[in-house]
Order: structure tokens, then C-alpha cells, then sequence
């Protein structure tokens, strides 16, 4: 990708960003569509870098229903084949005329029930060291589903801001001049007050001989908006004060570049202030477009309709 060697000198660059500015250190983009910071970490074993409860509250819900399920399986197998290891004979209740595999079965059956402390009491430990291993399952048991409940419930009551960005941004038409537009929107039935955004540019540039990295706050038309209920569209008007002032299609198709995104607004349902974050690089970019309408009456102009499935929905158009 070729290099900008030019700027809006009128543009003051960020130096308080949190993002260093030798390029030749950075891969790919800052920060990734989902929010996250682009940062793998190493010089430090995995358990310690690794933060378990994070994991296991961010993760997707499918991943997370399968390590529950999966721990569940896994560790009643493990006890199940030390009970079977000590010997069914001291299991009162399994039948001694039965398969090794039907018997193994109902040892596993037996450690599920001990586990989540159930007890139908069909099988029983008789010896010392049966009693002794259900006793410390039953207390992993109760320790386990102790910690379940408490991701269950970190997951379920998480502060999240439900909000979808547009998977582009667009240079469109704004009054007499060209503006930088981004698009989001509220998904579900939250009530989103006192809004506030901010947009970082981030770009590449050789300067001096050597490749540097420039961040640059961009003004926006409104940073702050009383209520979000429909949809907000972003913008940064290019003037002649901007970074992107003069910047036409060939320089956002040959510029290093990315715009970072920042949105926080309280949540009534949460009684919280909730934070999302992503960023579009230069080819998210779409020169020469603007944002189809998202919302309207309804036929009975008794509602306003907000069509969600619109997000993403531009049109191209000629710019001055």
C-alpha cells in the first residue's frame, strides 16, 4: 500500500491516543469490527495471561453451553472410572449379573447423581472409599454449580451496549462541502439516553525518511445526543481544517489508514453507562455514497418504523 507523504497542515495531531506511533511495530489494524483491541500477547504463560472469567463471560453462547456441558460429561466420566476402578462390589445396588458396560453405566448414572447431590438412592457406596470420593464429588459438585450459576449470571446481567454499527463508512454529500458519515443503531428494546461519541483517524505516514503513525481527533457535527432511540449517523464535516481535507478515492484506496470509533450512553434498563467501539479502515471506506433512510411513519402514522435490515443500505452518488 503506498504511503501518504502529505497532510492537512492545518490538522493537530493526538498524542494522548494510547496507540504508539512507530509503525513498522504495528500489524494489521488497532482495533478489530468487534471492538477488541488488535493485540496478541505473549512473554507470559497462557494462565497467567489469561483472564477465566472473561473468557467465559465474552464468549459466544453456543462455546460457552458446550465447555459447561463438556466439564459436566468429563468429570462424571473421571469419577466414574475411579468408582469403577475401587470395584462395583462396593456399590450396593448394581447387579452383579450384568455386562462390564452395563455396569460401568449405571457407575456413571450413580457419580451424575452424587455430583448434583440428587440421590435417588438406587445405588449406594458401602465401602469406605466409595464413601469417602461421593462425599468430595458431592462437594465439587456443589462447588461447580456454584460457579455456573454465578457465569450464568454474570452473562445474563452484563451491562452491554446493544448497538450495531454500519459495516461501512461513507463520504457523502454535506451542505456545499464532503463529510465522513457512520451509521448505528439501537437492536433491542433498551432505552439509550445522553449518548456521546468520539472518532480517532489513524493513519500512516512517511515523515522524515521514516514511517510514523498519526492519530488525529475528528470533529463531529454532534458529539452528544439527549436520547437514542432510531438511528444516529455520525459526521465529520471536511474542512479545510480536517486531516482528510483534500483527500479524494485514490488516496483512501492507497493510504494506510483507520478511523476509530467510540460510543458510550447510560442505559436505563442496566441504570449503567455502557461502552462499544469499533473501526473502519480505509478500504471500509465508500467514497461518493450516502445512507438510505432507516426509519419512517407507519401506514396509520400512529408509529415510526425503524427498519433495522437498512443498517448497511447506501446509495452512490457524485460528489462536488
Amino acid at each position: 500500500m503506498a504511503l501518504l507523504k502529505r497532510v492537512n497542515q492545518k490538522a493537530k495531531a493526538d498524542k494522548n491516543t494510547g496507540f504508539g506511533t512507530n509503525a513498522n511495530s504495528y500489524g494489521g489494524r488497532f482495533i478489530n469490527k468487534n471492538g477488541t483491541a488488535n493485540i496478541e500477547k505473549r512473554g507470559m504463560h497462557v494462565l497467567r495471561r489469561t483472564s477465566w472469567y472473561h473468557t467465559m463471560i465474552d464468549m459466544p453462547v453456543w462455546k460457552f453451553m458446550m465447555i459447561i456441558l463438556s466439564f459436566y460429561v468429563g468429570i462424571n466420566f473421571v469419577f466414574a472410572s475411579i468408582y469403577y476402578g475401587i470395584g462395583v462390589e462396593h456399590l450396593d445396588g448394581i447387579a452383579g449379573s450384568d455386562s462390564e458396560w452395563v455396569k460401568f453405566g449405571q457407575v456413571y448414572f450413580f457419580s451424575a447423581q452424587t455430583f448434583t447431590t440428587v440421590g435417588y438412592g438406587h445405588i449406594s457406596p458401602t465401602g469406605f472409599l466409595t464413601s469417602a470420593l461421593s462425599s468430595a464429588e458431592a462437594l465439587i459438585g456443589l462447588l461447580s454449580f456454584a460457579i455456573a450459576t454465578g457465569l450464568f449470571f454474570g452473562r445474563f446481567s452484563r451491562p452491554k451496549a446493544f448497538l450495531k454499527f454500519s459495516h461501512n463508512a461513507v463520504i457523502a454529500p454535506y451542505g456545499e462541502i464532503s463529510g465522513l458519515m457512520i451509521r448505528l443503531t439501537p437492536f433491542k428494546n433498551t432505552n439509550f439516553t445522553d449518548a456521546e461519541a468520539k472518532i480517532t483517524l489513524g493513519m500512516s505516514i512517511e515523515e522524515n525518511g521514516k514511517l510514523v503513525n498519526k492519530f488525529y481527533s475528528l470533529d463531529l457535527e454532534l458529539e452528544k445526543i439527549n436520547a437514542l432511540s432510531l438511528s444516529w449517523t455520525l459526521v465529520h464535516p471536511i474542512t479545510e481544517d480536517s486531516p482528510l481535507f483534500q483527500f479524494n478515492e485514490d488516496d483512501f484506496a492507497n493510504t494506510n489508514g483507520e478511523i476509530v470509533v467510540f460510543v458510550k450512553t447510560f442505559d436505563d434498563m442496566f441504570s449503567n453507562t455502557v461502552a462499544i467501539r469499533t473501526s473502519y479502515t480505509f478500504d471500509e471506506v465508500v467514497y461518493g455514497a450516502k445512507f438510505e433512510p432507516m426509519y419512517t411513519r407507519s401506514n396509520d402514522s400512529s408509529k415510526t418504523i425503524l427498519n433495522l435490515d437498512k443498517l448497511n443500505s447506501y446509495d452512490k452518488v457524485t460528489l462536488g
